[in-house]
């Protein structure tokens, strides 16, 4: 089994109401039904490892900190991470994210190299295994299959080594 943790930050719980030109009209109950959707298809196609997918959103930075925390002691591996606004401000979520040595995948859901300048910059792109931007919420479904990737290569690598055993 192969814990997942999808992590939203602010307003994300705003998609589909919050300016629907730039964020399209796609909720985050729906980009949630979509992975688990598509994580289902992976598992189907794969007697490898199984992915399980936990889904997280919180307006708090606090919050976004503790459940980062904790997601070693609850099995999480691997995470996708929409860190939202907290991408140009937020030294804490770096410093939580190094502190538990959780590998993640930032996501975008616009492409925030063609706005403001101030939101150019992120704490997280030079730690994170890859960064998604701009391709809106198939973005989310593009990590999930990278993660899927990097996960089965982990798996494959741990076998070999015989630490998976």
């Amino acid at each position: 089994m192969a814990n997942v943790l999808v992590l939203q930050g602010p307003n994300l719980n705003l998609l589909g109401s919050r300016e629907p030109g730039l964020y399209g009209s796609v909720t985050l109950d729906d980009i949630s039904s979509m992975l688990d959707e598509h994580a289902a298809q992976l598992n189907e196609d794969n007697d490898e490892f199984e992915l399980s997918l936990e889904h997280f959103q919180s307006n708090s930075e606090s919050e976004l900190i503790d459940r980062i925390h904790n997601a070693g002691k609850d099995g999480i591996v691997f995470a996708l991470f929409n860190p939202a606004a907290f991408t140009h401000t937020s030294v804490a979520l770096r410093d939580a994210l190094l502190g538990a040595a959780l590998p993640f995948i930032e996501i975008h859901i616009s492409n925030v190299h063609a706005r403001e300048p101030f939101r150019r910059h992120s704490y997280f792109s030079d730690i994170a295994s890859g960064v998604i931007s701009g391709l809106g919420a198939h973005g989310y479904i593009l990590a999930l299959d990278a993660a899927h990737h990097w996960l089965g290569r982990n798996q494959s690598d741990n076998e070999t080594s015989g630490e998976g055993q």
